[in-house]
């Protein structure tokens, strides 16, 4: 029997890129799936997917940036399946701009609260439950959560935010059989970079040229259904990602020169 048949996991930003691909690639496994986001058609055509493989789904509409709609989230879970055992954050939406451009501050509001105050509601409304079932708690943040990257300020901040909540949240739930997952993924190809925001709060609708050379959201869905399986610490997808955490360490300047090349060459 595989691990997570019929456990009742929520997938936070399944309409799109990793949240969907994780969807797909649990849905064999006959859970029970738990999917929201905002757009409904897209969730619902990914439910039909997912139940031709064997999954129960559950389509729940959600702007995960309103604090009563993640309650109603995790509340529906339980009226439909009657137990949570996994919560994915993974709802999330990027801007690119320097700080210096921004003429709209309420940008980093709007950011912080679908990348990181999100995962904060639906963790804190999810957790009785998850500790009901000794459950997992996913969270799906960036490589950018570890160190600074140019003209991301506002989605940096929030990628750090969620790495220092759920890094203090794992030591609070070491004693009662609650896992935290954190997973940092590289560049994957998602339409989160063509949903990016700009300076002025406009999606910038292009996608990066060197798109060819991301991870596709397919192979991260793979990596993170391990790491979930193994309940691992902490999940980085790329050898870059990985070592870049360490070198920082020792040369930090070194590694701030690889993170402006990045951005440099990301719409070359």
């Amino acid at each position: 029997m595989s691990i997570f048949s019929k456990k009742v996991i929520i997938i936070t930003g399944a309409s799109e890129g990793i949240g969907r691909a994780l969807a797909l690639a649990l849905a064999p496994q006959q859970p029970k799936l738990v999917l929201a986001a905002r757009n409904e058609q897209r969730l619902s055509d990914l439910a039909a997917s997912c139940e031709q493989v064997g999954a129960a789904t559950c389509v729940v509409p959600t702007d995960v940036s309103d604090k009563q709609a993640c309650q109603r989230l995790v509340q529906q879970t339980i009226e439909t399946f009657g137990a949570l055992d996994v919560l994915v954050n993974n709802a999330g939406i990027s801007m690119r701009a320097t700080l210096e451009e921004i003429s709209d501050l309420s940008m980093f509001d709007h950011v912080m609260k679908v990348n990181y105050l999100s995962s904060v509601y639906c963790t804190k409304y999810a957790l009785p439950y998850l500790k009901q079932s000794k459950g997992r708690v996913v969270a799906v943040t960036s490589v950018a959560g570890l160190t600074g990257v140019p003209s991301r300020t506002g989605y940096c901040a929030s990628k750090h935010a969620m790495m220092g909540f759920f890094e203090s949240l794992r030591i609070e739930l070491e004693d009662v059989g609650v896992s935290v997952t954190i997973i940092a993924p590289d560049f994957v190809v998602s339409k989160i970079h063509e949903r990016s925001f700009d300076a002025h709060g406009n999606q910038l609708d292009e996608s990066p040229a060197n798109q060819h050379t991301y991870l596709t959201a397919e192979s991260c869905a793979e990596m993170i259904k391990k790491a979930m399986v193994k309940r691992q610490r902490l999940l980085i997808t790329s050898w870059r990602g990985y070592w870049g955490r360490l070198v920082r360490i020792i040369y930090p300047h070194f590694i701030d020169s690889i993170a402006k090349k990045a951005v440099k060459e990301e719409m070359r």
